[in-house]
């Protein structure tokens, strides 16, 4: 018989269960781990004498400094999580704003039509008086500032 035969009859599946389940919780407490290192340099609320103290700790005793984290401080970790993900996704979306708006400050042709749509929808400006600002804004030659003058043209 060949050794990969052996090692069959030697290492029976309850070991390699066994196996599996010493990896898996392995590799979840390195997860947990960076994730504490990360809650901790995201925590504004703690001073940097207090963050080093933390990351001293959770590096020198690491299976104990991480409990105690999470014991101490993990009820906010979500919340730190979720808050910065909120910030993250607020910056992204000025970022669009700002980009789609052009370098020079104008709106783009797709806002100045989102907002004529909304003038011929609450009735200030007629369908003919829709129709020539659109053909104005999708010429490029109608004015990127004030799209509302056709409102004040209306007498509404």
């Amino acid at each position: 018989m060949s050794g990969a035969t052996y090692l069959a009859y030697d290492y029976p599946l309850l070991s390699a269960f066994w196996t599996m389940l010493v990896f898996f919780l392995w590799i979840m407490w390195f997860v947990l781990l960076f994730r504490v290192v990360m809650d901790i340099f995201r925590d504004d609320d703690l001073s940097g004498w207090a963050k080093t103290g933390w990351l001293v700790f959770t590096i020198v005793l690491p299976f104990l400094g991480v409990f105690v984290y999470v014991i101490a401080r993990g009820k906010n970790m979500g919340r730190r999580e979720i808050a910065q993900a909120r910030a993250q996704q607020d910056a992204f979306d000025s970022y669009v704003r700002e980009t789609a708006r052009g370098a020079d400050g104008r709106t783009s042709s797709v806002d100045e039509l989102a907002r004529l749509s909304e003038i011929k929808a609450r009735g200030d400006i007629s369908d003919d008086e829709f129709r020539r600002a659109k053909e104005l804004v999708l010429s490029g030659h109608g004015p990127a500032e004030h799209p509302d003058r056709f409102a004040s043209s209306a007498g509404r």
